[in-house]
């Protein structure tokens, strides 16, 4: 007999050899009492299927769709659902599942006749999707050999599976099935079609979104936003890749292998600073402008999202155009660390706006603006104190002053001056390369990664204390910053197509370090399992003043 402890209510049960977990969970289920259906489980800290059968003493944690990895969960095998709905429906088209905007995810559908998608056939899948799922079709995994893996998809015509599993250096590699459609996910299913019952799908654009359960509450679906500027900033996204002629991991890790990979990075770049040219370019000719020229250059953006080597990039170009750049961060405009809020767990709630003294800031903002010679103070994060050690601010006639941090955009911090006085900037990893046409890979991961690496190597935190903080910092950028990020005159996608194989070869020692007794393992264990489908590549070649440098270090770029 097994000794399984169920950490929900930490309670040790004996149960057979083979039992699986969703056996385990009805014999809890009644003092569980669960308030949400549950769709996962981790086991020993490692997420799986309700479906994985138990032979040895284990850790089992039962997980709903509120957030991490039952999300996760419930979104694969929604994903799932679509797909094998759409190709029901319509045999032939292709589906391809590209990004998530907020509440949802947007997918490109291309009828095999090329036609455009409309209304009614958005109806007919949608409709197909609720036949699946009321007749509870079951979910099924297979592992095979990575050859057997990849015959199965080539036959079947997904050159994005085969590119990704030929190159993924794996033995063995599973994939599942829903009736007689295939597909590949790189994490666990639901056991079956009948958990997902919360979800629509409506017709946008000229494809389709798939609008998914509220992380609060999984019973309802998330409220939906619709997010114009971040829609094109995806598009925009596309374009580049047409350019760069990669569309997924696999294409990546084929280049790679090609020795192609400097040239990757170098392209890359150049089409970033092409970016920030247009951006330098465009803020010159409106600071020129008779009628209300700019005066201010507003920069935010999430956790890791490169904003500050944006905000020193966009310096050196608008030096180029002959403006002189003032800025600095809100960062320095702190309140004392006896006055900073805190969360309900008692640590410091920095992401606050209330953690800085808006009211300083807006002084110090009209005094420069009124062409006034200001001491601007700089923030201790060791001592928790502002200081002032000097640094003088003036803007001149040929002066813009850039501000840069997380609340930048947020209209409390420049509430007196006129909106055609200011320009503003949203910056982050909005979109990155995916695993192939139905994995795709979060922004949050792409910046998660590049926070591990930066914490890590200034030695300011492990990354088991990075990925702890992770989810307080999340739920401070949708309280604080997504709310303003489509006031944005422009946005910048700071994300390399080839930046996962980059970061490979700095986190996958760093994130091997989290011990697997403790939580965070689950997130760790994740990130690198999903890393490894890259090919590493040395970072020696990006350049130093690359919004990499950032968190890689190497920078030429000083950072305070």
């Amino acid at each position: 007999m097994l000794q399984i402890r169920c950490k929900n209510n930490n309670v040790t049960r004996s149960f057979a050899e083979g039992t699986s977990l969703i056996d385990v969970y009805e014999d809890f289920a009644d003092e569980l009492q669960m308030p949400y259906p549950v769709v996962s489980a981790k086991v020993n800290n490692t997420s799986q299927g309700l479906k994985f059968r138990l032979y040895q003493n284990r850790d089992v944690e039962f997980l709903d769709a509120r957030g991490g990895s039952g999300q996760r969960v419930y979104v694969r095998s929604l994903s799932f659902l679509l797909y094998k709905a759409a190709t029901d429906e319509f045999p032939g088209s292709k589906l391809f599942i590209e990004h998530q905007l907020q509440g949802c995810l947007y997918c490109n559908f291309r009828k095999r006749n090329a036609e455009a998608v409309t209304d009614d056939d958005v109806a007919r899948i949608a409709q197909r999707m609720r036949d699946i799922v009321m007749a509870d079709m079951p979910f099924r995994r297979y592992e095979a050999t990575t050859e057997e893996t990849v015959r199965v998809f080539r036959e079947r015509g997904f050159t994005d599976k085969v590119k990704l599993l030929e190159t993924s250096g794996q033995i063995y590699s599973d994939y599942y099935m829903l009736g007689d459609t295939v597909d590949y996910f790189y994490g666990p299913l639901v056991p079956s079609a009948g958990y997902l019952k919360v979800w629509a799908l409506e017709h946008y654009h000229q494809g389709l979104l798939l609008r998914l359960p509220d992380t609060a509450n999984p019973l309802v679906l998330a409220p939906a936003t619709d997010q114009p500027k971040t829609f094109g900033m995806f598009a925009e996204k596309l374009r580049w890749d047409i350019i760069m002629r990669l569309s997924n991991a696999g294409d990546v890790n084929k280049a790679i292998l090609k020795g192609y990979a400097s040239e990757l990075i170098q392209v890359s770049e150049a089409l970033q600073e092409k970016k920030i040219v247009k951006i330098a370019e465009e803020i010159d000719q409106r600071f020129r402008s008779k009628d209300k020229p700019i005066r201010l250059v507003l920069i935010t953006g999430p956790s890791s999202s490169g904003k500050t080597t944006l905000c020193k990039r966009l310096a050196v170009q608008l030096l180029a155009c002959g403006i002189r750049p003032v800025s600095f961060s809100t960062d320095d405009y702190f309140v004392n660390r006896v006055d900073t809020p805190r969360l309900p767990n008692g640590q410091y709630d920095f992401d606050n706006i209330a953690a800085v003294d808006t009211k300083l800031l807006a002084q110090h903002l009209k005094q420069l603006l009124d062409g006034q010679r200001v001491e601007v103070p700089q923030y201790n994060f060791v001592t928790g104190q502002r200081e002032y050690n000097g640094k003088r601010l003036k803007l001149n006639p040929d002066s813009v002053l850039i501000i840069e941090g997380i609340h930048a955009l947020n209209p409390a911090l420049t509430a007196d001056v006129p909106d055609d006085m200011k320009f503003r900037i949203f910056v982050s990893a909005l979109t990155s390369i995916s695993l192939d046409d139905h994995n795709w890979i979060p922004t949050r991961d792409n910046r998660l990664l590049r926070r591990i690496i930066r914490d890590y190597n200034k030695g300011a935190f492990s990354a088991q204390q990075t990925i702890s903080q992770w989810p307080n910092v999340c739920q401070a950028e949708e309280t604080w910053i997504q709310p303003y990020q489509e006031t944005a005159d422009v946005m910048f996608n700071s994300a390399l197509n080839i930046e996962f194989a980059v970061l490979r070869t700095h986190a996958e020692i760093i994130l091997s370090s989290v011990p697997r007794n403790c939580q965070e393992y689950s997130e760790a264990h994740r990130l690198l399992k999903f890393i490894h489908y890259f090919i590493p590549v040395s970072d020696k070649e990006i350049p130093p003043t690359s919004i990499m440098r950032e968190f890689l270090g190497g920078s030429s770029f000083k950072y305070h």
